[in-house]
């Protein structure tokens, strides 16, 4: 370097000597571009010495690629429903003189909840009790005369054609009257009450729902596409993320008719008991349509795309190799690798797109 700088002085001094000569300001002009081009030659050389001197080591981490299951899912957006949920009504209109349960409650199939105004029917089925009562009276009489042979036997029917009319006159109104009062139709609890005392109400009226949390299902629609990868009786992977709750159970109800508006059909999964899990929430039901054993796989920060492949750079004694690599089916942050990589690679993942073909590779964090 010091023989360089020196050779192109003697030239400039003699430049300087042969040349006419000029005025200092001239002189000094000419000393400066000179000295410009000498400086620019020094840096190109320092820059090509340094690349000779020192290859540039990159941090990075790898992973080493082994063998194992790879399994592709589907992933199904769903929710949780009650397998019996159903709003109890009342069968006449009436209003509401009794209110025998309230929300929370549990309550049992058959039981009254509400009781409706049949203050009316109630004296009918007094009456027509009374008059139970007498022909029951006269039908006695009229048997015991009868079973002596006293009598006709025209009378002996009249007197129990009486009392069963009688009889099946009562039935109806109590039946009537069970119509002014509103019973639960399944065993659960009381999810929903907003029926008050006082309250006019029609047939119809919604106003108490009641749910049975011990029995409770997820239910998702599936598209068309994954119509031979989802039947009934396979297994399944249900997460309930507000629960923090996973599970492995097994498609309880498949459809066999796709739905034309949304080319999709439902699935149902029995879901177990558990406090837990409530109506309505959020369930992500995942479906293995994809396994393959003894596969290869790298994570998806590891693979490298260009315009005329897909690769990945693997650490070869700590010196980047780019290696072209074939990817099949990706799930849960990993790819799965066809051709192009063999057990114990070390792939870089960590660092991979800062490197080139040929870089010195210090690694940081190895993953075996």
């Amino acid at each position: 370097m010091k023989k360089l700088i020196y050779f192109t002085s003697v030239i400039v001094l003699f430049a300087a000597c042969t040349s006419k000569p000029k005025d200092k300001a001239g002189q000094l002009a000419d000393l400066k571009k000179e000295q410009a081009k000498i400086d620019s030659q020094i840096v190109k050389l320092q820059t090509e010495l340094g690349k000779k001197d020192s290859v540039k080591s990159t941090d990075v981490s790898t992973v080493t690629v082994i063998p194992g299951n790879f399994t592709n899912y589907v992933d199904l957006q769903g929710h949780i429903d009650a397998q019996d949920n159903v709003m109890a009504y009342s069968q006449s209109p009436g209003v509401i003189t009794a209110l025998h349960v309230r929300a929370g409650d549990h309550v049992g199939k058959g039981q009254v909840l509400v009781q409706l105004d049949n203050s009316v029917l109630n004296q009918q089925i007094a009456q027509a009790q009374t008059q139970v009562n007498l022909n029951k009276t006269l039908y006695d009489r009229q048997k015991n005369l009868w079973d002596q042979k006293i009598g006709t036997e025209v009378q002996y029917l009249q007197a129990q054609t009486a009392l069963q009319s009688s009889e099946k006159q009562v039935s109806f109104l109590r039946q009537q009257a069970d119509m002014y009062r509103i019973t639960a139709p399944i065993s659960g609890t009381i999810d929903q009450m907003d029926l008050k005392l006082g309250q006019v109400i029609q047939p119809g009226t919604n106003g108490i729902r009641i749910v049975n949390t011990d029995n409770l299902k997820v239910k998702a629609d599936v598209p068309e596409s994954y119509a031979t990868d989802i039947n009934q009786g396979d297994n399944v992977k249900v997460v309930i993320p507000d629960a923090n709750d996973s599970l492995m159970l097994k498609v309880t109800f498949a459809a066999k008719v796709i739905d034309p508006g949304s080319r999709s059909f439902g699935i149902e999964i029995k879901l177990p008991q558990s406090k837990a899990l409530r109506p309505n929430m959020t369930a992500t039901i995942r479906v293995a349509d994809y396994s393959k054993k003894n596969s290869l796989s790298v994570p998806l920060n590891a693979i490298q795309r260009s315009d005329t492949s897909t690769f990945v750079f693997i650490n070869k004694n700590g010196i980047a190799k780019r290696q072209p690599i074939k990817i099949g089916n990706t799930y849960g942050g990993k790819s799965e690798v066809l051709s192009g990589l063999s057990q114990g690679d070390q792939v870089v993942t960590e660092g991979a797109s800062d490197i080139e073909d040929g870089d010195k590779l210090r690694v940081l964090n190895a993953v075996n």
